[in-house]
């Protein structure tokens, strides 16, 4: 009898042909040390519990807290804690017909210790980095500004730039709750209410609040939902125990009892390790970073012939614009640490990983769902995107397949994409919310903790994903980054031919004019590679575009689409040009773009695009994937007219223009 079998027999739950296939492995092994050993008695407490014989899983356990092996001593101490659990937790409700055997699994898996995987960063690490430097962009900016106006003192205007730095923050660290409030019950007409009403919602989750909030000390925090289908969760506040945690009616609609509960406790998790108050510290440093560069910009703009005044208002307004585009990366990486962490703590809380992961999949699902309904795209949302426990932005892909089929293997193929294509990597960086697919990634590797079957064949979409090309992955990843900067690879030959002829010439307007040259020639043809050839544009539907694992954000794929206009694309925008486009297999962005630029996108969407609303149309474009897909539209038919996109006008004008002042420059100056 061999390790592996009895391993696989545990893994796939079959209890008793585990037990007997580990119990004559042991047997048969005289090295009690060998960690092969080790493993075998680990395995064999775990599928005795699932077995039902909790004593001998104890009194295994007890002797390998005598282990010389620390790991196994660690692990036998947290089963220990996890089978006096479900022992009084048995003794309780074995009697009771209102709780099920999966709800009592569920609860005798709560408390064990697991480990997060490397795909999460450590969350104090992000914490501190983001917030220290933050707090240095905007001391050395305010301390810039008070310098540049000619401070008699400058140390006295280092004092002043620390103490306005402190009080402004700390200001807006107390008082941006009570904003936070009055924007609920403006905007979205909060509902506050007590623990009852969740309960007759949610039993599970009235149980895990009570739970979490007694073991870590914290006061409950303030109940709020919002009457809206679209399903989401978020919390803000500035201490715990003034925390306020909202969720929107459709997470009731959407969600399962215990799936619920996986949601508040990943937002109780959020409160625990007070995510939401440093995110509400790191969003306002953020905000102050951008005052600071419109105030040192007006300021520049009212100065008089000071010369020396005006170069240093306009350094410290560079500066804090430059501040401001790192802050906001810092806080969107501190961002998708913290969901990993609250992720990390619902699964240990709740005992029930394969729940939240079946949340995640189901609020994509719910988003879609009520965009498909809804005529302009949820005000909520949008408003809420950073803070709610999914980026709606990225719940299309996912939720348009679940829509289709609910089994883990054509799911599997959405998140192939979100592992393996390194532009993943790269839009990530634009992103509140790690990538679907990796969150229920590191849920997959807590249930296998646990000794749970998962929901998401994770390591089949793995396996399926070292399949891909990875050369194609990579040279197209490599041309296509070289190909979206082209325009400064040109100016930059550009400026080298340039520096050539000055030196050769000894005229200066050459330099300029071929780094123009370059700029526009790289403008065009960029332009051009990036939208090929759409006239034998391929017949497809969205469903087979979002399981393409070689998509990219980039480079257009040619593509002809047939469905129904259902709705504009612009959040709260009554005149957006954008639109929703349904098929059979799921829900699309299509971008549409006129000559004239914004002008003629405003007129479109004022006095064309209603009409066109609840159409059935066949659309041509270019299908493109980052965090959410989209179309850029070419074409668009319909029963009575045919409608232009020209997403490629504005930049072909744009490189034409550069490349003629690079002409007329040289005669001008």
């Amino acid at each position: 009898m061999s390790l592996n079998d009895g391993l696989k027999a545990l893994k796939n739950q079959q209890y008793p042909e585990a037990v007997q296939l580990l119990e004559v492995y042991c047997q048969n092994n005289s090295d009690r040390q060998s960690p092969f050993y080790i493993q075998a008695q680990i395995a064999l407490a775990r599928a005795y519990r699932g077995n039902g014989e909790l004593n001998k899983s104890l009194a295994l356990c007890q002797e390998l807290t005598q282990n010389s092996n620390n790991e196994a001593r660690q692990w036998a101490k947290s089963f220990l804690s996890l089978l006096a659990t479900q022992e009084t937790f048995n003794s309780r409700h074995s009697d009771s017909p209102h709780w099920s055997e999966e709800k009592a699994a569920r609860v005798a898996q709560t408390g064990i210790k697991l480990r997060m995987p490397k795909i999460a960063d450590h969350l104090v690490f992000a914490s501190s980095v983001t917030i220290v430097f933050l707090l240095g962009m905007v001391l050395a900016l305010s301390l810039g500004l008070l310098l540049i106006v000619g401070h008699q003192n400058p140390g006295l205007g280092l004092m002043i730039a620390i103490v306005i730095t402190l009080i402004f923050n700390g200001l807006a660290f107390l008082i941006s709750p009570s904003l936070m409030d009055l924007t609920q019950n403006w905007l979205y007409k909060t509902r506050w209410v007590n623990l009852a009403e969740i309960k007759r919602q949610s039993p599970e989750t009235a149980d895990v609040i009570l739970r979490v909030c007694r073991e870590h000390k914290i006061n409950h925090p303030r109940l709020g939902i919002i009457d809206d289908q679209n399903p989401t969760a978020f919390t803000y506040g500035s201490f715990p125990s003034q925390a306020r945690l909202v969720v929107s009616q459709g997470l009731f609609s959407y969600l399962d009892d215990d799936e619920i509960a996986t949601v508040y406790a990943h937002e109780l998790g959020h409160i625990v390790h007070w995510d939401f108050a440093i995110m509400t510290l790191a969003s306002t440093l953020v905000q102050i970073t951008y005052l600071i560069y419109l105030f040192a910009r007006e300021l520049g703009a009212k100065a008089g012939d000071d010369n020396k005044f005006k170069y240093g208002i306009k350094v410290a307004s560079i500066t804090a614009y430059i501040f401001y585009i790192v802050g906001t990366y810092l806080m969107l990486y501190l961002s998708r640490t913290r969901e990993y962490y609250a992720d990390h703590f619902a699964a240990q809380v709740t005992g029930n990983p394969n729940g939240l992961s079946r949340s995640l999949v189901k609020i994509a699902y719910g988003i879609v769902e009520e965009a498909q309904k809804a005529t302009q795209p949820s005000n909520l949302m949008e408003g809420t995107r950073a803070l709610g426990i999914y980026d709606p932005k990225g719940a299309i892909a996912t939720g348009t397949v679940y829509r289709i089929s609910s089994s883990s293997q054509p799911l599997g193929r959405v998140f192939i994409w979100d592992l393996f294509n390194p532009w993943a990597k790269l839009v990530e960086l634009s992103s509140t919310h790690p990538l679907t697919g990796k969150r229920i990634r590191a849920l997959s590797t807590y249930a296998e903790q646990l000794g749970l079957e998962t929901d998401f064949n994770m390591a089949e979409v793995v396996r399926e994903g070292n399949k891909l090309n990875k050369n194609k992955l990579w040279s197209r990843f490599w041309g296509e980054l070289l190909l979206g900067n082209l325009h400064f690879f040109g100016a930059l030959l550009g400026f080298c031919l340039g520096m050539f002829l000055t030196l050769v010439t000894k005229q200066g307007t050459a330099l300029v004019s071929f780094v123009m040259f370059g700029f526009g020639i790289g403008f065009m043809v960029k332009t051009l590679l990036l939208y090929p050839d759409f006239k034998r544009s391929p017949q497809s539907d969205i469903l087979s575009l979002m399981c393409d694992p070689y998509a990219s954000p980039v480079r257009g794929q040619p593509v002809q689409l047939q469905g129904q206009l259902i709705g504009r694309g612009d959040a709260g925008y009554s005149f957006g040009s954008d639109f929703k486009l349904q098929d059979k297999t799921g829900m699309i962005f299509v971008r549409y773009v006129s000559r004239f630029g914004g002008l003629g996108n405003f007129l479109f969407g004022a006095t064309q695009a209603q009409t066109l609303l609840g159409s059935s149309a066949t659309t041509i474009g270019w299908f493109r994937r980052g965090v959410a897909p989209w179309l850029d539209l070419i074409e668009l038919s319909t029963n009575q007219q045919i409608i232009k996109s020209y997403p490629r006008f504005g930049a072909l004008l744009t490189g034409l223009v550069i490349i003629i002042l690079g002409l007329i420059l040289p005669s001008i100056l």
